[in-house]
């Protein structure tokens, strides 16, 4: 008997997951819920990943403690329909491998899973590294990369295709990749998509946009199918629908 097609099934997790930026709402455990003027001004673009370290450094100078920082991470809403479609993939796990590629970081990430109870839906969380010595959260960068789209700490392409070649060297491929996300940095691994596989877009949110106007630029050049959605639910539809089929 043929085993089942395997899908590749990837996560964002910010504005994806979360229907939130955890990177804004982790303010919420500084003091007086906001960081002083001196430190929003040392943000550049295209280094976040840095702001932020400095952002949890100062947090850990001004006594926050580290159960604070969880906690906020903890109670971020998950996006509309997203427990649903969770609750759904518990129940196909035979069908999916699911992964989460995120540039927001490792601890948030996992507080928030494991608080919602989909921590166990993943084979691999892919964010930028944290460590809790003496109590506070540090953050470093995922890795580097040649990259002139993405931010200097983790370019997702580079991310998805180091995954795909690992898991091909141990004898595992996939049927199609399907890809749910919203920002620019989850634009750039689908633009290798093939026609075989999904990206689903946040409607109306950066990846939606761009893969737009990839494809007012020439007709056909975004080679994925596009199914954008403003609720998970259209997700687990798409997702059901290709198991009937298969």
């Amino acid at each position: 008997m043929a085993s089942k097609p395997k899908y590749l099934l990837i996560f964002d997790f910010d504005e994806t997951i979360i229907n939130e930026n955890s990177d804004d709402s982790v303010i919420q455990a500084a003091p007086g819920k906001e960081l002083p003027e001196w430190l929003r001004q040392t943000f550049q673009d295209g280094f976040y990943n840095q702001y932020m370290q400095r952002v949890f450094q100062y947090m850990a100078e001004k006594g926050v403690r580290l159960v604070d920082i969880k906690t906020v991470y903890e109670k971020i809403p998950l996006s509309p329909g997203m427990a649903d479609l969770f609750r759904f993939l518990l129940k196909n796990q035979d069908r999916f491998e699911i992964i989460l590629i995120s540039d927001a970081n490792v601890f948030g990430i996992e507080s928030s899973l494991r608080s919602n109870g989909y921590y166990s839906l993943f084979r691999r969380v892919i964010s930028n590294p944290t460590n809790t010595e003496n109590g506070h959260l540090n953050l470093g960068p995922y890795h580097s990369h040649n990259c002139p789209q993405c931010p200097a700490n983790m370019c997702k392409r580079k991310v998805l295709t180091e995954y795909l070649a690992e898991r091909s060297q141990g004898g595992v491929t996939f049927e199609n990749v399907l890809y749910v996300g919203d920002g620019a940095n989850d634009f750039c691994p689908s633009v290798i998509f093939t026609s075989t596989d999904v990206a689903f877009p946040r409607k109306n949110y950066p990846m939606h946009q761009l893969i737009r106007k990839m494809e007012e630029k020439q007709k056909g050049s975004f080679q994925a199918r596009v199914v954008p959605w403003d609720s998970a639910d259209v997700v687990s539809r798409y997702l059901q629908a290709l198991l009937n089929k298969s």
